[in-house]
């Protein structure tokens, strides 16, 4: 059914023996795991489709549907929100959003709501966190938290020449994509689109096809995670990734686990005189939901890239509090620890998926980080120490050597080993979805002309002859990190995972495809065909008895450069009745 303005009949109340999907990740957590177990390995070949929803809008469809009391809540790539009946897929209600600017970041997304307390909540591309009542979409409240033009420095008029011509986007702007947590009474949310800056478009349509990001200068924004008032709206708190004292740091030259990170120590130190206010445009977005934990009240959010991208020397120093995991006190923002798994970073390695908690060794209570580096770090959560290290993910190839001007291949590239979309845990193995390629960064010059100076900026590109694949893999958290199976898939994987105790791992790929693995060993027991790329993370429910799979399938940031479709269909799996 086609999403429309028209109000249907309100949601009945909720049915006896119905299990929810209560928030993204499915609960605080935010591991993506359900106790059901009416599908499982026995009889998931026999999944079939129940019902599909279309939205009518087609893109990047990456939200994670939410169900709470009989209903199910799903936004669009354009922030709109429709409820549905979770048996039939039939409209409860519709709230089209109107944005107040096209000056959004990058293209329009959005990963999900939240639900609580009758209330559904939406952060917007626009920069705007709304409330809509749950059982009949009206607005209760419409805070602008941002204008996402806000603050620009420079704009690309002008630089196109400057670059030989080739097109240039113009500085960041600020929104958001995350789904909101909602925790003590809050709705908290970070921005994205800090970290990059003016920077030249790739015409391929993605990092791996030789984007120009990077040009030198103070061009990015500083990023932020804020909470608002879940009755009213009103801001109580707001933290900043980039300090305005001391986002310098120690200038270290190994990471925080001892891999040696290559820079130019000296350099940084000469540069850092005439640069003292990089921490103003200093980046740092927030991609995905934090994690929480209530008996400790902290919350557990990972950072984003310094600005200006892949270029550094105009921001000499670590770069705090940028590609970090991060625990920041619930009710009022203030940061307990961090851990940064990359200092002064010039690859682009976010610690962009969405943190999971988990029991540790010896019954120690941990948070865990699957990095775009190509490891799964494991934390304790009080006091942030490193308790274990997953084996590599990947097969890392000259990783934190800095771009030069004749070309540096590195392995992973920006895309990372494991970028935004979650993984999955069951208590014992952690499901993700992992990208091994390597790109060559190059550092190239735009020489001095009359009234201006030499413009250095990075250039990446696909590394030829380097192997380019997906794998799911599954690894032992409660075994040292060890890998326990990898299963290589036929396209891009894409979206995340989903874990279930009925002994399955759903995981979606660029091409379409559902699949789902056995969780003991890796292997595909059954795959439908959605007809567009899957770009966000499967989600489960049961309702009257009868359990249910949903995913979203609208394509792929990569479909125009892979060749697959778009679409704009939620997909509801069961098993025949």
């Amino acid at each position: 059914m086609r999403l429309s303005g028209v109000l249907f009949a309100l949601a009945l109340p909720a049915q006896a023996g119905e299990t929810d999907w209560p928030a993204f990740g499915h609960d605080a957590s935010n591991r993506n795991y359900s106790e059901l177990t009416q599908i499982d390995r026995g009889n998931v070949a026999r999944l079939r489709p129940a019902w599909m929803f279309q939205t009518g809008v087609t893109g990047y469809f990456q939200a994670q549907p939410v169900m709470v009391d009989g209903v199910l809540y799903l936004s669009t790539t354009q922030n709109n929100v429709a409820a549905l009946d979770p048996k039939s897929g039939k409209v409860l209600w519709t709230y089209l959003h109107k944005p107040r600017t096209e000056k959004i970041f990058g293209p329009p997304s959005n990963r999900g709501v939240a639900v609580a307390g009758g209330l559904v909540y939406q952060a917007t591309m626009d920069g705007r966190v709304i409330a809509l009542d749950a059982k009949t979409g009206k607005v209760v409240w419409d805070h602008e938290a941002v204008r996402p033009e806000e603050g620009e420095t420079e704009t690309a008029s002008g630089l196109a020449d400057k670059l030989g011509g080739k097109p240039v986007q113009g500085s960041s702007r600020l929104g958001f994509k995350m789904p909101p947590l909602v925790a003590e009474g809050l709705v908290i949310v970070g921005v994205t689109g800090a970290g990059y800056g003016l920077h030249v478009e790739d015409a391929s349509g993605g990092l791996d096809g030789g984007a120009v990001v990077g040009i030198e200068g103070g061009y990015g924004r500083r990023g932020w995670l804020a909470a608002y008032d879940a009755k009213t709206g009103e801001e109580r708190w707001r933290w900043y990734v980039t300090p305005s004292e001391g986002w310098e740091g120690g200038f270290v030259d190994r990471t925080a686990d001892g891999i040696p990170l290559h820079r130019d120590i000296a350099a940084e130190k000469t540069a850092a005189g005439a640069n003292r206010d990089a921490w103003r445009v200093g980046g740092g977005s927030l991609w995905m939901t934090p994690a929480y934990d209530p008996a400790l009240g902290l919350l557990f959010l990972g950072t984003g890239n310094p600005a200006p991208q892949n270029f550094g020397l105009t921001r000499p120093g670590d770069n705090l509090y940028t590609m970090c995991l991060v625990a920041l006190d619930v009710h009022t923002g203030t940061l307990r620890w961090y851990f940064q798994q990359v200092p002064h970073d010039e690859w682009g390695y976010d610690v962009a998926a969405p943190p999971f908690l988990l029991d540790g060794p010896n019954g120690t209570k941990a948070v865990a980080s699957a990095s775009k580096t190509g490891w799964i770090y494991v934390h304790d959560r009080q006091s942030g120490a490193l308790l274990s290290r997953s084996e590599p993910l990947i097969k890392q190839k000259n990783l934190f050597v800095p771009p030069s001007p004749e070309g540096t291949v590195v392995s992973p590239g920006p895309l990372g080993a494991v970028s935004w979309p979650p993984t999955a845990y069951d208590g014992h193995l952690a499901f993700v979805q992992v990208r091994h390629a390597a790109t060559t960064y190059t550092v190239n010059a735009v020489p001095a002309a009359p009234g201006r100076p030499e413009i250095r900026y990075t250039e990446t590109g696909v590394a030829k002859g380097e192997p380019s694949f997906s794998t799911l893999t599954a690894v032992d958290l409660n075994g040292g990190g060890k890998i326990a199976w990898s299963t290589r898939s036929e396209s891009r994987l894409s979206g995340g995972t989903l874990a279930t105790a009925g002994g399955l791992v759903f995981s979606g790929e660029e091409d379409g495809h559902l699949d789902a693995h056995d969780a003991a060993t890796g292997k595909i027991l059954w795959r439908f065909q959605c007809g567009a790329g899957i770009s966000g993370p499967a989600m489960t429910y049961a309702i009257d008895g009868r359990q249910y799979v949903a995913v979203a399938a609208g394509g792929s940031s990569f479909t125009q450069s892979s060749g697959f479709g778009t679409g704009d269909s939620l997909v509801v799996f069961a098993l025949p009745d």
